[in-house]
């Protein structure tokens, strides 16, 4: 009799642990098939929000719209420190932390241990893959943070795969991170030759599919006739395509529809005129395309990122300004291409299957001569004379010639063997500079920057977005802000637009959310550029990016 008891008491714990299995394996199964098989990140580079809201009766039901319709539109997104750039903005978007803590404080900086200036993606101990240019040469090595994409990556024992696209290199490889399989970008600059290229820092060649791909005419094939999508006179929501606000294409007399990119293109940079029009968008998505196909993406329950970045925006933006004809036709194109795209992406991965956000690294103000043809304050500051001005002073006061190396990103950088060797303290030198640069007319206000790390405030207010950009070791020792709707004086800023600053026009951009997991539905809340990568993360219930400071947008994300 004890036997049998013993029998089947060992075999209803056989069954039980059996079936606590099955329920443990059934649990994990649904844990993954709640995530998504694809996450794609999508920066549209110079975006402003009313972009949105602007060309909203032109846009097609596939593209901006859907992403409305079916996910979630954060319409208060803004970014929460200054210089609002490009490197900074990719890098904060994936890392959910500001320079202060990512180091990228500029597209380009002062390094003072090097005396030199320095691309945030430059790295010379790699070598380039698919051109001879130094474009090629480039990583995240000076990226201190990890992105989401990373997280992914280890979390899942590096299964899935990280791919970063953009035409610009710092566009593709700050949102890929450390860990990525590869980023690619187009050798355009300088009279590249055209091909979407890499680095060693990711592989050793160049994948079959990339080389089948630059082979191929589907670059040159953008060497066409830009001219408007629709009847010009339809475009109500742009000023005159003749104007004297923008910049012109060397060979055209006036900067006005229709550009024959096939003409201009000897004179203007080769294939560096495509990246200037909205071809460069379309090239773009034809290549992230290839990329979902050749490299599988989406293809299984581990998640992959495929992050995708479009620089043609804000080459037009700079170009034309935000009130031109050029910049209204380039959405409305680009509004064609993300309807591509998420064709492809229900077709390859399934409808669904994956989830999108769509933001930008920053927006821009209307042109300064357009603002002042309309009685709105703004202007241009020749900083090359500021320069020139404050080292004659300092040398007149201290008998020391050229103490101001560098002025970068509204910052000035000091030599201080100079300073040491005369026994100057740098304080005293500081708040003399200080108080000159506020002498000057269009600068408004002007931080000593060591003194500016001991505030703070509110999130918002201007001091504390001037901290969030702030690199102890990286960033200078003055910093000086302008009044509204000023930039600096130089021949490619007195026609078209630039950005940097933490003003509404530069900090308000679009969060798109749509996808496997996220909620349909808006809010007019604050969000933050930070917020981006900490909710992504919790999309996937992986750890947030070790220098994250945002917080998960919860209402975005469906419950489990």
């Amino acid at each position: 009799m004890k036997k049998t008891y013993l029998l089947l008491f060992f075999g209803a714990l056989f069954f039980s642990c059996k079936a606590q299995n099955l329920d443990i394996k059934a649990q994990n199964e649904e844990n993954e098939n709640s995530k998504p098989k694809l996450v794609v990140g999508i920066v549209v580079d110079q975006m402003r929000y009313d972009y949105l809201t602007r060309f909203a009766n032109r846009y097609g039901e596939g593209g901006f719209k859907r992403m409305m319709r079916e996910g979630y539109n954060c319409k208060n997104n803004h970014f929460n420190y200054i210089p609002t750039k490009t490197g900074p903005g990719h890098a904060t978007i994936f890392t959910g932390t500001t320079p202060k803590y990512h180091g990228i404080i500029g597209n380009n900086w002062f390094d003072k241990n090097l005396n030199t200036q320095v691309n945030c993606v430059q790295d010379d101990t790699v070598d380039a893959l698919g051109t001879s240019s130094n474009d090629g040469k480039k990583s995240p090595a000076r990226l201190l943070n990890t992105t989401f994409a990373d997280e992914n990556r280890l979390f899942t024992q590096l299964r899935g795969k990280t791919i970063g696209i953009s035409i610009k290199h710092r566009g593709a490889i700050l949102p890929a991170g450390h860990t990525a399989n590869a980023a690619y970008w187009l050798d355009y600059d300088h009279n590249g030759n055209g091909n979407w290229i890499s680095s060693t820092f990711y592989m050793n060649t160049l994948p079959k599919w990339v080389d089948d791909f630059n082979k191929s005419d589907i670059t040159e094939s953008y060497f066409k006739v830009w001219n408007t999508l629709y009847d010009i006179t339809t475009y109500t929501e742009s000023g005159s395509d003749l104007n004297t606000f923008e910049r012109l294409f060397k060979g055209k007399e006036t900067a006005t529809f229709p550009y024959d990119l096939e003409l201009l293109k000897t004179q203007n940079g080769n294939f560096k005129i495509i990246t200037e029009s909205p071809f460069g968008n379309s090239l773009t998505t034809d290549f992230a395309i290839e990329a979902i196909k050749a490299e599988e993406l989406g293809k299984d329950s581990i998640t992959d990122v495929l992050t995708i970045s479009y620089s043609s925006t804000d080459k037009v933006g700079h170009d034309f300004g935000p009130n031109s004809v050029e910049v209204e036709d380039t959405y409305l194109r680009l509004d064609l291409d993300l309807e591509r795209l998420f064709l492809v992406l229900d077709e390859q991965v399934g409808v669904g299957e994956y989830t999108v956000f769509l933001t930008s690294d920053h927006a821009a103000p209307n042109v300064p001569s357009y603002l002042k043809s309309n009685k709105i304050p703004s202007g241009l500051f020749d900083e090359s004379s500021m320069r020139k001005e404050l080292n004659d002073y300092l040398l007149q006061k201290y008998n020391l010639d050229n103490v101001i190396l560098s002025r970068t990103n509204n910052q000035l950088f000091l030599d201080h063997e100079k300073l040491e060797a005369v026994n100057l303290n740098l304080q005293d030198v500081k708040a003399e500079l200080a108080k000159k640069l506020l002498s000057y007319n269009l600068i408004d206000k002007v931080y000593i920057t060591s003194e500016l790390n001991h505030f703070e405030g509110p999130d918002g207010y201007l001091e504390s977005l001037l901290r969030n950009g702030h690199n102890q070791k990286r960033s200078g020792e003055i910093l000086f802000v302008y009044e509204p709707a000023v930039f600096k004086d130089t021949p490619w800023n007195r026609t078209g637009t630039d950005h940097h600053t933490g003003l509404n026009y530069d900090t308000h951009v679009p969060l798109l959310f749509f996808g496997k997991g996220i909620q349909n539905g808006s809010t007019i809340t604050r969000t933050e550029i930070v917020d981006i990568a900490p909710t992504i993360s919790a999309l996937l219930e992986i750890s947030f990016p070790n220098g994250s400071i945002g917080k998960p947008l919860e209402f975005v994300l469906k419950d489990n």
